[in-house]
């Protein structure tokens, strides 16, 4: 099995401690506020947004060096089972009431928003501090 390149960890762990960073922030936050519900579904959808990324992360070098038949049917089953995953905390959100449905689905998309954040923001500062 091929492991992930350097580059490719770093971006992770870098991406992955913003986003539960900045869940932990919010939550608190809410926390204080007394909205439980959607301090916890923060959380739980930030949670699985990061297994989804390094499951990404980790299924794209399961694909190099196979031939194309073999790696359309790896990766058509790495998309599926990631997209099962992000389904997790949008069926809680919906099924429980200590978890506001809403606040799930914006922790879904915490570790899009934190790359986004990095592209557009991050990068240019440090390019101008260089």
């Amino acid at each position: 099995m091929i492991t992930q390149p350097r580059e490719v960890q770093e971006l992770q762990k870098r991406i992955c401690s913003w986003a539960i960073g900045g869940a932990l922030v919010l939550a608190a936050l809410f926390l204080i506020m007394g909205q439980k519900p959607v301090a916890k579904g923060l959380v739980l959808g930030t949670c699985f947004s990061i297994i989804n990324f390094v499951l990404l992360g980790k299924s794209i070098p399961m694909l190099l060096g196979q031939s194309r038949r073999k790696a359309s049917v790896i990766g058509l089953g790495c998309v599926l089972a990631r997209y099962g995953i992000l389904a997790i905390p949008i069926v809680i959100g919906l099924k429980l009431a200590s978890f506001d449905f809403v606040a799930a689905i914006i922790g879904v998309f915490a570790v899009q928003v934190m790359i986004l954040l990095d592209h557009f923001v991050m990068k240019p500062i440090q390019k101008g501090y260089k």
